[in-house]
C-alpha cells in the first residue's frame, strides 16, 4: 500500500518506488542508489530517489500517530470495526485529525459544561429542526432550566455550545471552510501599536495583504518573523460570508426557531472554533511551504559555492586582508599544508608598504607561489590593488613571463571556521587569525574540500535560514554537501577528516579509521586494501569504493569513478581487444573498437557510465576556474554612478532576485523583474553563485547601504 501511494504522490511507477525502497532498507544511500543501482530503479535522479525516502518516513511517521489515535478511542470504548478500518486505510494527515476530532481529549469546554448541566437532549432536539415557533422552543427549553441552568436563556446557550461543537467536529463543515481559504485566504500583517519605530525594518508590512496562494516564500518568511520578534500582528482569514453561508447551506435545513438557533450555532461555531483551527493550520501549511522554498533555494545555491570551480593543486599564499590589525599571510603547498605563516601592513594606518613588498616578493619566491588568494572582506579591494602591483613572476611557470595568478575569494565563514574544532585540530598551535588566512586558501584551490568544514548556514548563501524548520533545514544541507562530494569523489590518500565523512557509507568513525590508516601505513595502493581499515565491512565498502580515488596505483580503474564490482567488465573488453586495462584508458582508438553487443549481460545504463567513464577516467565534473577582476574605478559605494556597467559574482540567488559583488563590500542586489528583458518566474533559470555578470547600476542609496542593480541589456 506505501508503495502504491508514494508511486501516485510522485508520479514514479510503483516497481521503481519498490526497488528504490528496497535498496534504502538494505543500507544503500542516495549517491550510491543514484550512481550504481540504474538497473534497479530505472535510472531515477538523486532527487527522485530523496523524495521517495522522505514520503516513506512521513509515512511512517503517520502510521506511528494511526497507533496512537487508535489506542486512545479503543480506551474511550468508542472503537467500532467502521472507525477502525477508517483510521488504517487513511494516509492523508489532515483528515486523519479530523477523524480524531470528535474523540481526541480536550480541556473542559463550554460544550463539555452544557453536557454536564444536562443540556444535551435539547440540543438534539433542536437538531431535529422540528420546533417551528418560539414558544414552543421555550416551553422545551425550560423543562432543562435547573441547578446551574437558571433560565431559557440559558438552556437554548448551553445547547447551542453543544451544537456549535458538533459543526465544529465534523468532516464536511471543516472541509468547506477548508475549500473557502483555499480559493479566497488573505494573509494581512499590521504593525503592533507603538512599535513603529522600533520595527522600521519590517516597514513594508506595516499594512500589507495579499492573496495567500500569492504570497511569496520571503514575504511569507519576513511577515512571520516580524511576528516572531513583536513588532507584527499577522492573520489569515477567508471570505468571512463566504465560509459562513457555506456552513448554513450544509447545517441549516428548514426555516422556524429551531433552525435559527442552529444558525446561530453555526455563526458561533465558525468564529470561536472552526476559523481559528483552520487558520492555525494554514498558518503552519504556508509557513511548511515556505520553508521548503526557502530550504530548496538554500540547498541550490549552497550546492553551486560547493561545485565551484578550483584552481588545483598549486602552490598559493592566502591572505585575510586587514588595515589597523594588517593582513595576515600564510604560504601552503600544492597538498594545501601550511608552510609558513606571516603578517604586512601595507595600509594605512600603519603604512609599511615598503616592508610589505619586499616580504611578500621573497615568500613568493622562496616558496614557489603560483597563485594568490585574498579575501574578499574589509581592505580587500585595497590589497588586491597592492599585490597587483608587485606584478610577481611565477617561478614554475614554462614561461618565465607568467605572473602569479591573483583571485578575490569569497570569505564569508573563515572567520566561523578559523574557531571551530575541526580548525583547532587542524592547527592546534596556530592562533584564529592564520587559521582563517589558510581557509581562505584552500578554498581557492579546492572550495568543496574547504566549505565542508564549515557550517552551511555561514558561507553567505540562503535566504532567512534561521526562520526555517532548522531540523528540515539541517537534513537539506547535509544532503546537498553528501551529493555534492560523492558527485566529485575525493582522493582517499590526501582527503581530510571532515571530507571524508561525507563520503557514502562511511561517517565520523570510519573517516577516523582511514585516516589512521593511511598515517600508520603510508597511504593506501588499492582500493582493494580499504578492507584492511578498522570496522570496513562489505556494505561500507560496497557503499564508498566507487567515490574514493587512488592515484598512482597498480590498477588505474581505482583512480576513476568506475565501481569495483565492474572491474570484470573493463578486464573483459580490454582482453577481447588484446590489450591492457591502462593501455584501454589512454587509447581513444582502441575504445572505439569496444562492441557493447558482447557485453547484453551488463546491465545497459552501467555499460553506459563505465564508457563514458573510459573516455575520461577520474574526471572532475566542476568547470576550470576562469579568471576575474573587479573595475578598477569602484572600491566603495561612494565610487558608484548611476549607469555604471560594471562585472561582478553571484554570491547568492534568492527567489527574488541575485546578490552580486561588484567589489565595493556592499552585495547589490538584480531584482527579479532586472535578471533579464523576459519575465523571470525562477532567477535559478537565469544565474548561479559564482558566475560572472555584467551589471548595470540602477539605483544606490548610501544611508541603507543598498545598490539596485539590472542585468537586462
Amino acid at each position: 500500500m506505501i508503495t502504491k501511494i508514494i508511486s501516485t504522490r510522485l508520479n514514479i511507477s510503483e516497481r521503481q518506488v519498490e526497488a528504490t525502497l528496497k535498496l534504502l532498507d538494505e543500507g544503500a544511500t542516495i549517491p550510491f542508489i543514484a550512481r550504481y543501482r540504474k538497473e534497479m530503479t530505472g535510472s531515477l535522479d538523486e532527487v527522485a530517489i530523496s523524495n521517495i525516502a522522505q514520503q516513506a518516513d512521513k509515512l511512517k511517521e503517520l502510521q506511528k500517530r494511526k497507533e496512537t489515535i487508535l489506542k486512545t478511542i479503543e480506551e474511550q470504548e468508542k472503537l467500532t470495526p467502521e472507525l477502525k478500518k477508517r483510521i488504517e486505510n487513511c494516509y492523508d494527515a489532515t483528515e486523519l485529525e479530523d477523524i480524531y476530532l470528535p474523540f481526541k481529549p480536550k480541556r473542559r469546554t463550554k460544550a463539555q459544561v452544557a453536557r454536564e448541566n444536562g443540556l444535551e437532549p435539547l440540543a438534539m432536539l433542536i437538531l431535529q429542526e422540528r420546533i417551528g415557533s418560539e414558544s414552543e422552543l421555550e416551553r422545551n427549553a425550560d423543562k432543562f432550566v435547573k441547578g446551574n441552568v437558571k433560565s431559557v436563556e440559558d438552556a437554548l446557550q448551553g445547547a447551542r455550545d453543544i451544537i456549535a461543537e458538533n459543526i465544529s467536529e465534523d468532516e464536511k463543515c471543516r472541509n468547506a471552510v477548508r475549500r473557502e481559504f483555499n480559493y479566497t485566504a488573505t494573509i494581512t500583517s499590521k504593525v503592533v501599536k507603538g512599535k513603529e519605530a522600533e520595527g522600521d525594518k519590517f516597514k513594508d508590512y506595516f499594512n500589507f495583504s495579499e492573496p495567500l496562494k500569492r504570497c511569496s516564500s520571503h514575504r511569507m518568511l519576513a511577515m512571520r518573523r516580524g511576528e516572531r520578534e513583536g513588532f507584527l500582528k499577522v492573520t489569515i482569514s477567508p471570505d468571512d460570508e463566504l465560509a459562513e453561508d457555506k456552513l448554513l447551506r450544509l447545517r441549516v435545513r428548514r426555516s422556524g426557531a429551531a433552525s435559527d438557533q442552529i444558525e446561530k450555532a453555526c455563526l458561533d461555531a465558525y468564529k470561536r472554533l472552526i476559523k481559528p483551527s483552520i487558520e492555525n493550520e494554514y498558518a503552519a501549511l504556508s509557513k511548511e511551504k515556505a520553508d521548503e522554498e526557502a530550504i530548496a533555494v538554500f540547498a541550490n545555491g549552497l550546492r553551486q559555492l560547493l561545485l565551484a570551480s578550483p584552481l588545483g593543486q598549486k602552490r598559493v599564499m592566502g591572505i585575510d586582508p586587514g588595515f589597523r590589525t594588517g593582513c595576515k599571510v600564510v604560504c601552503l603547498d600544492s597538498h594545501g599544508m601550511l608552510l609558513h605563516h606571516d603578517v604586512i601592513f601595507p595600509h594605512p594606518p600603519m603604512s609599511k608598504t615598503a616592508e610589505a613588498t619586499e616580504k611578500i616578493k621573497k615568500l613568493a619566491k622562496k616558496y614557489a607561489i603560483e597563485a594568490i588568494s585574498i579575501g574578499n572582506g574589509t581592505a580587500g579591494r585595497e590589497t588586491e590593488t597592492f599585490i597587483r602591483s608587485l606584478n610577481l613572476r611565477n617561478e614554475n611557470a614554462r614561461n618565465s613571463d607568467a605572473e602569479v595568478e591573483i583571485y578575490s575569494v569569497n570569505e564569508d565563514g573563515a572567520s566561523v571556521y578559523s574557531a571551530s574544532k575541526i580548525a583547532r585540530e587542524e592547527f592546534p598551535n596556530e592562533d584564529v587569525t592564520v587559521r582563517g588566512a589558510v581557509s581562505i586558501a584552500r578554498r581557492l584551490m579546492d572550495p568543496l574540500a574547504e566549505l565542508v568544514k564549515i557550517d552551511s548556514k555561514s558561507i553567505g548563501v540562503g535566504q532567512y535560514q534561521h526562520d526555517v524548520d532548522q531540523t528540515a533545514l539541517k537534513q537539506q544541507l547535509d544532503q546537498t554537501v553528501v551529493s555534492c562530494v560523492n558527485l566529485v569523489g575525493v582522493d582517499v590518500n590526501t582527503a581530510s577528516k571532515h571530507l571524508l565523512t561525507y563520503i557514502s557509507g562511511l561517517g565520523p568513525t570510519l573517516a577516523q579509521n582511514i585516516i589512521d590508516y593511511r598515517t600508520e601505513n603510508g597511504g593506501f595502493k588499492s582500493r582493494k586494501e580499504l578492507m584492511k581499515v578498522k570496522r570496513m565491512g562489505e556494505k561500507a565498502f560496497e557503499q564508498c569504493a566507487g567515490f574514493l580515488r587512488v592515484s598512482g596505483g597498480k590498477n588505474p580503474l581505482d583512480n576513476s569513478s568506475v565501481h569495483p564490482e565492474s572491474y570484470h567488465v573493463v578486464e573483459r573488453m580490454a582482453k577481447d581487444l588484446n590489450t591492457t586495462v591502462s593501455t584501454l584508458l589512454k587509447d581513444a582508438s582502441l575504445r572505439s573498437k569496444i562492441d557493447i553487443d558482447r557485453y547484453k549481460d551488463v546491465g545497459q545504463e552501467t555499460l553506459k557510465d563505465i564508457l563514458k567513464e573510459l573516455d575520461k577516467p577520474g574526471r572532475d565534473p566542476r568547470e576550470p576556474l576562469k579568471k576575474f577582476s573587479f573595475d578598477p574605478r569602484v572600491h566603495t559605494p561612494e565610487d558608484l554612478m548611476v549607469g555604471m556597467k560594471l562585472p561582478g559574482i553571484v554570491s547568492n540567488v534568492t527567489n527574488f532576485g541575485a546578490f552580486v559583488d561588484i567589489g565595493v563590500h556592499e552585495k547589490g542586489l538584480v531584482h527579479v523583474s532586472q535578471l533579464a528583458n523576459h519575465y523571470v518566474k525562477d532567477p535559478l533559470t537565469v544565474v548561479h553563485v559564482g558566475q560572472t555578470v555584467e551589471v548595470t547600476v540602477t539605483a544606490v542609496d548610501l544611508q541603507r547601504n543598498r545598490i539596485s542593480l539590472s542585468m537586462k541589456d
